[in-house]
């Protein structure tokens, strides 16, 4: 990968057996976190994106090796890859982005890893096993918050009640959402929802079902989301019947069941320039205080047949700053060889107490009720 500065040379005792990985969209808000953690672990990232001047502001102060790349660009965007054992891709909305950076990890033997929450990413990815797997590569999106802290759980509720038929999983953000991830959420907001039954994804109205969940500081409303965890959940446990809730206040909940009726009005051109503009105009993200006093809740649920039921919670960091911490230990875990080729999850391959490896995440079991209670 050329470039036109020198590797940073990192410290070498905390690098796994190689360390070449790239991060693309590395001068986005969370590719910046990223890039900072994986600094301060002693790896130095080779990063790219599309804006060389917004590239060459972010990687120059950091010593880091630089590239700017065009997803339209597959000649360069394989030669680049082809230099490095691993991309983390964190340029969104992955539904637009996934798609050419995938192609060339499969073309170039790359593992794929990225930072998706969109369920259609991670069913897409996972309609690439047989191709992942054929080429020897791992293929791993949602290794962030979205979806490393919930499939964890998943697998951690599974663990303790096998025979589970239906998961509900939740979460409640305690921080501001960034531009990125508001930019992803109004692409979204279709008045569309996805649960998973018998198996099958299923689509449903917005705010299909509301309940509340007690995430740990009391009982709050919450509202079932699209959200990735109804593909990777199932990959993990294999349970049937998966649904997702997201921590909101009423109004918010309103809206997102009168974007049922209203979904096509917000998805035409004109809105979305409008609303579009209105999220560029805020700050890029959280600042480091507010991460700081931020933190993830999140709760989960699993049944069975019988009527049995297991309740755990997790809390941990805010969501921006977890997202950091669990993607870099997943490439380093990648660089070193723990990996498995095709289509996986975090859960899934790195066990319910992956997540715990982060400092500040806790894992509590709540209630547990059997038929005959």
């Amino acid at each position: 990968m050329n470039s036109s500065t020198t590797d940073s040379p990192g410290s070498s005792a905390a690098r796994p057996a190689s360390s070449r990985f790239l991060v693309y969209g590395a001068y986005g808000y969370t590719g910046e976190l990223v890039c900072d953690e994986a600094l301060r672990l002693g790896l130095s990232p080779w990063v790219s994106g599309r804006d060389p001047e917004r590239l060459a502001a972010m990687a120059e102060p950091r010593g880091l090796r630089h590239r700017p790349l065009s997803l339209d660009d597959a000649a360069g965007l394989d030669e680049a890859l082809s230099e490095v054992d691993v991309v983390l891709h964190c340029a969104g909305p992955f539904s637009k982005t996934f798609r050419p950076m995938i192609e060339s990890c499969l073309r170039t033997g790359t593992h794929y890893l990225d930072i998706t929450g969109e369920w259609q990413v991670f069913q897409a990815a996972a309609e690439r096993d047989a191709a992942a797997r054929d080429k020897g590569i791992m293929v791993m999106p949602g290794v962030g918050f979205d979806v490393v802290p919930s499939d964890c759980l998943a697998a951690y509720l599974h663990g303790r009640l096998p025979d589970g038929t239906a998961l509900s999983l939740g979460f409640q953000m305690v921080g501001r959402a960034s531009r990125g991830t508001r930019r992803t959420a109004l692409e979204g907001l279709t008045g569309r929802g996805y649960v998973r039954r018998e198996g099958a994804l299923r689509s449903v109205p917005a705010a299909w079902l509301t309940r509340t969940i007690d995430f740990g500081r009391g009982p709050r409303l919450a509202a079932t989301i699209p959200w990735g965890d109804i593909v990777t959940a199932w990959h993990t446990t294999g349970i049937p019947d998966i649904e997702v809730f997201m921590a909101a206040p009423p109004s918010a909940v309103r809206t997102m069941k009168i974007s049922r009726w209203l979904g096509p009005l917000i998805q035409t051109g004109f809105v979305q320039r409008r609303m579009l503009r209105k999220i560029d105009s805020s700050p890029a993200g959280p600042d480091a205080g507010q991460r700081a006093n931020g933190r993830s809740l999140l709760w989960g649920e699993i049944r069975n047949t019988a009527g049995d039921s297991v309740v755990a919670r997790l809390s941990g960091p805010e969501g921006y700053s977890l997202t950091a911490a669990t993607a870099i230990r997943i490439v380093e875990r990648v660089l070193g060889g723990d990996l498995e080729a095709g289509f996986q999850t975090p859960g899934g391959h790195y066990g319910a107490d992956f997540v715990l490896e982060v400092e500040g995440v806790e894992r509590h079991d709540g209630e547990r009720m059997t038929a005959a209670e």
